[in-house]
């Protein structure tokens, strides 16, 4: 096993002694990520939603409700997390709703968003007989600021199945909306959420004045370096004072962006050409967006390759050949038991993962503010085998 703290970073000695693969949420690390957002909440009076699909723990929920107003769902299940595990407002947006879902819906949400005026003519009935619970439209604005992986994640690439498009606004129920959502972004900066704040202004500014709400949806990167928050607040304000409306944000990533790791162990050494690393920690089970973004992580006291004296590809143990992580170099060789960290893991990591090959799951596990760690859960042959059937 390694001594990170040979390599001059004692803040990861709790690494050595934490069992492997591990996913690892850093408390202070999302304290920090949460004033931000408190921040945004305290100088425009907005609601700040936390999306489920990019980040679900539910240990860490109690500190999030101190600061966040509830949680967006993509589906039933993750609005039942939300509603059983969170305990605050509940918002659902799906492209489309299976046979009695709204109804279901109806008794977790307070928010349902359609995505066609026909899907709310479809379910008007059904959540009307809940008065609580408001209709929302989601539109696609035309506007994108996607910073990564293409059409992949622009949810306005052409053919999108997301969100009405302008030309059937005008078959839209109004009377019956509250909210009009739109979302538009994947890791964007500040640009990306001032651009689509001051779009959907002036596109859809008649649309707007319809309603009581407008949720502009994830993809701000509020604590992405660089983010300008500032500007953010300036876009929100403005939008709030020219339509009298409320504003609504969801971001996933962008709350939990840079809190967490996965830890893996090296498990052999082998030479093809290159000299490459077998680790427990594998992109296609543990990692899946290395592969799908793609893109490499950082590793901590890792450099690009040829930067370090030692340069190694890392792997995975899966039989997938494309189970590649990246390649790096170190300032001394890798063995056996050596411990490898992955930074910025919290998100759409574990909520992704799977057990391809029957790979087991990595722990989840926490490391509090007084630098020790406490594992949450342990996944083993019965999580494997369950849902095989």
């Amino acid at each position: 096993m390694s001594d990170l703290s040979k390599l001059k970073l004692p803040a990861f000695d709790w690494a050595q002694s934490i069992a492997t693969p591990s996913y690892v949420l850093d408390v202070a690390a999302l304290k920090r990520n949460l004033a931000r957002a408190a921040e945004i909440k305290r100088e425009t009076g907005c609601k700040i939603l936390l999306a489920t699909k990019a980040f679900a723990l539910p240990a860490a929920f109690p500190l999030m409700r101190d600061v966040l107003d509830g949680t967006t769902a993509s589906g039933e299940y993750e609005a039942r997390l939300g509603h059983d595990e969170f305990g605050k407002e509940v918002h659902v947006y799906s492209p489309a709703y299976a046979t009695g879902e709204v109804e279901r819906l109806t008794k977790l949400a307070q928010h349902i968003y359609f995505n066609s005026p026909e899907q709310i003519a479809k379910n008007l009935s059904v959540v009307r007989s809940h008065p609580g619970v408001k209709i929302g439209i989601r539109i696609n604005p035309g506007y994108s600021n996607a910073t990564l992986g293409g059409a992949l994640y622009d949810p306005c690439a052409p053919n999108s199945r997301f969100g009405a498009t302008p030309d059937t606004l005008n078959r839209v129920p109004w009377d019956e909306v509250d909210i009009l959502h739109t979302h538009a972004l994947c890791e964007s900066g500040d640009e990306g959420s001032v651009g689509l704040i001051e779009h959907v202004g002036r596109v859809f500014g008649d649309y707007v004045r319809r309603v009581k709400t407008v949720n502009f949806g994830g993809g701000h990167f509020i604590n992405k370096p660089g983010y300008d928050i500032g500007k953010l607040i300036a876009a929100i304000n403005a939008f709030k004072t020219a339509f009298n409306v409320d504003v609504v944000l969801e971001p996933g990533a962008g709350l939990v962006v840079n809190t967490g790791y996965l830890v893996g162990s090296v498990l052999d050494i082998h030479h093809n050409g290159k000299d490459i690393a077998i680790l427990d920690a594998s992109a296609s089970t543990h990692m899946p967006d290395v592969l799908e973004v793609p893109y490499t992580p950082e590793v901590i006291g890792a450099a690009p390759p040829g930067e370090k004296p030692h340069s190694y590809i890392l792997g995975g143990k899966t039989c997938m050949t494309g189970d590649i992580i990246g390649e790096y170099s170190f300032d001394r060789p890798l063995k056996t038991g050596d411990r490898v960290i992955f930074t910025d893991m919290m998100q759409y990591s574990f909520v992704k993962n799977n057990t391809f090959n029957g790979v087991p799951l990595p722990d989840l596990a926490v490391l509090d503010e007084d630098g020790t760690t406490r594992t949450l859960r342990s996944f083993g042959y019965d999580d494997f085998r369950h849902r095989l059937g």
